[in-house]
């Protein structure tokens, strides 16, 4: 299993690159803001429908999934054999306060997500899982728990994801066709797996700022791209940044991405954990965030699984 806090703070970057169903799609238009020249959606933009930028927001179901003393804020100094009880807390904040106050927010702002959800925490806390679904959200894969994928053998991983899929399914009716492996760190085989089972995406990816296709298995399937910029785990937890800052350089990648989408097609790609984006002032965070972004004229918030279906059906999307 890999240390999540030793890893952000060794200041590593990853070097690999978290929905056939029936909850409700969502694309929202935003309205111009002030100071903006008005433009022609149908030369600026580069998306099938018609968006000049493309706003995909995940939110990680992870807590109650974790193994017992996992990597937390409190110093790694727990004697073997005890249980680090504070840490467990910390988690516990993720499915009693965080998804439910962000589940409220998104709805506020009328934005659809993409949750990617760990099997065993979906097992433990089955209504809040549900509730995702039933909110309109998309519910993806983000395996079992919280095992390396990259050291299984092929048929070891391919029980791993099928039990994490299979579980979504059994609690929320929810057909998963979205992946995140476990920090990103999926194996020589995950791909092939994931094509095998039916998905059509997978999200481990830091390389491009919009999404593409390569074969797998002598078919098309989809990235769509990741990010550690715009993500709380690594600037909140990992780099202990303010909240302000947060936001600062949120906005600054929206601000850069948005003007190169007059030229050229881009997403953006913000991440929000249970137990860091659903405190109260990183929710007030994704409001602020939020608000200024749907003030730009062509902007639109989409779930993974309406991002990887458009970019499959768009016959100019990139091929690796």
């Amino acid at each position: 299993m890999i240390d999540r806090r030793k890893f952000i703070k060794q200041g590593s970057l990853l070097t690999t690159a978290g929905l056939v169903a029936s909850a409700v799609p969502f694309s929202g238009m935003a309205q111009s803001g002030k100071n903006m020249q008005p433009e022609s959606k149908s030369k600026k933009s580069k998306w099938l429908d018609g968006s000049r930028l493309v706003v995909s927001v995940s939110m990680q179901f992870e807590a109650g999934g974790q193994p017992e003393n996992a990597e937390s804020p409190f110093p790694q100094n727990m004697e073997k054999g005890y249980k680090d009880l504070p840490a467990t807390t910390w988690y516990e904040y993720g499915y009693k306060e965080g998804i439910p106050r962000m589940l409220d927010n998104w709805d506020k702002l009328g934005v659809k997500i993409t949750s990617h959800m760990v099997g065993s925490a979906v097992l433990k806390n089955p209504a809040l899982a549900k509730e995702i679904v039933d909110r309109g959200h998309e519910a993806a894969a983000h395996g079992m728990n919280w095992a390396t994928q990259y050291t299984m053998s092929y048929n070891e991983e391919k029980k791993f994801i099928k039990d994490g899929v299979d579980a979504i399914k059994k609690i929320t009716g929810f057909d998963a066709i979205g992946y995140n492996a476990n920090w990103l760190r999926r194996g020589e085989n995950t791909l092939k797996i994931l094509q095998e089972l039916g998905f059509l995406y997978h999200i481990d990816d830091l390389s491009r700022d919009e999404p593409f296709i390569q074969k797998v298995n002598g078919k098309d399937f989809v990235t769509v791209p990741y990010t550690l910029r715009c993500n709380d785990i690594q600037l909140i937890e990992g780099k202990n940044f303010s909240v302000d800052q947060f936001v600062h350089q949120v906005k600054m990648e929206f601000d850069q991405l948005y003007e190169e989408a007059a030229n050229r097609r881009r997403q953006m790609s913000i991440s929000f954990h249970d137990r860091i984006g659903g405190t109260p002032q990183m929710v007030q965070a994704a409001k602020e965030l939020f608000t200024y972004i749907k003030k730009h004229e062509g902007v639109s918030f989409k779930r993974k699984d309406e991002i990887a279906k458009m970019a499959l059906e768009d016959k100019t999307t990139i091929i690796e």
